[in-house]
């Protein structure tokens, strides 16, 4: 929709965009304003300056009625006030009068792009919150749909329940849905790392002890098997537990009795045991490093979670669920990924699985600078290789093929540069002084780029 009250604009903009998008105008800024509150247009190009309602006017009422189309300014007046104020109010872009037919292309081209990306965000959180997730996990592909085909199979029951899989792939989650989908729901769920406590002091809090069992052994303490009585045990990383209290634990699972160090009476215990490691605990038996009895007690039923490399189309639904996760309790300015930023995503081997994916997400969200995370804001070992121009029919001769790489550059450079004069400028709310001190610019050169790109100042 363009709303401007001069014909020959309205007439420019239909032959200009024409020929990929379906344009509507109205001359009368109130026509135009009625017509665009009805929200079915992607975008409105709208003049700043017109007689009856200008443009700031129609733009407040645009977005104090919810309606969500995006919204390029048209001015004659191309004031660094005007397009400050535009931009405060919403407006997605401008574009000054008069204009090429390139000029204007490229910022509705660049604004559809972005809201576009802002409308596929928001249908695939509203497709995760309705798909491709079990009991808090994320995971589409078939490898996650047979783990959790596995789950709702194993955790009704009451049997002892071995996870493995390499280290960030969710096993502590896994057994967590275990514990809720179980009929022990309603009685504790307690998690030990079998990797972080030397031996004595995961003996102990496993089994507990009397008061002066060892020396610091101050009071009597339960240990966690009979703290998780009619509940789940979780030991993760059970590789790391020593042969001797390995036996220890086997003979807790074959009578269900625990004794605390120290102490001579042993006490009934209620529990189901889920342990999880990511190391081939079959591979340990036969290196003598984990007893044979208790390997066999553990694996009762084998749950594998595949690495994040091997689950297909995951980390997009991943990525963009912590994204949305990190946005709800942090003012960051990301909203997205872009479609080349997602591709280095889904092209990363990530040794690290879901955890360091997550990680890699917040970190990108927090040093973002922009409403969606391009590859540029990657890690490096994440950024994709620059991108050939295979494609690009090139100049025959030298000469050409100089003035070929100057266009090139050019054009990047200008459009970069108008972008750090708007931001800048945007930063010190119009005013071109503290603008260009914020920057580190002699007044005078920053007021020479604002001329070189149509950019005018309210000092003029």
């Amino acid at each position: 929709m363009v709303i401007d009250d001069e014909p020959v604009v309205c007439l420019s903009c239909s032959r200009i965009l024409g020929k990929r998008y379906a344009v509507e105008s109205r001359q009368d800024s109130r026509e135009g304003l009625e017509e665009a509150l009805r929200g079915e247009y992607d975008l409105v190009l709208l003049d700043m300056v017109m007689p009856g309602l200008d443009g700031l006017e129609v733009l407040r009422r645009l977005r104090g009625a919810g309606v969500r189309s995006e919204v390029v300014i048209i001015t004659g007046y191309s004031t660094v006030q005007n397009a400050v104020e535009a931009m405060k109010l919403g407006a997605a872009d401008y574009v000054s009068k008069p204009f090429t037919p390139d000029e204007l292309a490229v910022v509705v081209d660049r604004v559809l792009e972005r809201s576009a990306l802002i409308r596929e965000n928001a249908a695939l959180r509203e497709q995760l919150r309705s798909e491709g997730s079990f009991e808090g996990m994320i995971g589409a592909s078939r490898a996650m749909e047979e783990v959790f085909r596995l789950l709702r199979r194993v955790a009704p029951t009451d049997s002892t329940v071995l996870i493995t899989g390499e280290s960030g792939t969710g096993k502590e989650m896994v057994a967590r849905a275990i514990h809720r989908l179980s009929p022990r729901r309603a009685h504790p769920f307690l998690a030990c790392d079998c990797s972080a406590l030397v031996p004595t002091l995961l003996e102990s809090e496993l089994f507990g002890h009397v008061k002066g069992s060892f020396s610091g052994a101050v009071a009597t303490k339960q240990g966690l098997l009979e703290a998780a009585h009619r509940g789940t045990l979780f030991l993760d990383e059970v590789s790391n537990i020593s042969l001797e209290t390995q036996g220890k634990l086997l003979r807790v699972l074959e009578t269900r009795m625990v004794r605390r160090v120290g102490d001579t009476a042993e006490r009934e215990v209620d529990i189901r045991l889920v342990a999880a490691s990511n190391r081939d605990l079959a591979q340990l038996v036969r290196d003598g490093r984990f007893r044979e009895d208790l390997y066999y007690r553990l694996n009762v039923v084998p749950i594998v979670l595949p690495p994040l490399r091997e689950r297909p189309g995951d980390v997009p639904r991943l990525a963009a669920t912590f994204l949305d996760r990190f946005r709800r309790h942090n003012a960051v300015k990301a909203e997205g990924f872009s479609p080349e930023a997602m591709a280095a995503l889904e092209a990363y081997a990530w040794p690290g699985n879901v955890r360091e994916l997550k990680n890699i997400v917040e970190r990108m969200a927090i040093l973002c600078d922009a409403e969606r995370i391009e590859p540029r804001h990657l890690p490096p070992e994440l950024r994709p290789c620059p991108p050939s121009r295979q494609g690009t029919p090139l100049p025959r001769t030298w000469e050409e093929f100089k003035q070929f790489k100057r266009e090139i550059r050019e054009t990047t450079i200008d459009d970069l540069e108008r972008r750090f004069l708007l931001e800048a400028l945007a930063r010190a709310d119009g005013n071109v002084t503290r603008a260009a001190e914020d920057v580190g610019m002699l007044r005078t050169n920053f007021h020479a780029l604002l001329r070189k790109h149509g950019v005018g100042s309210a000092d003029d």
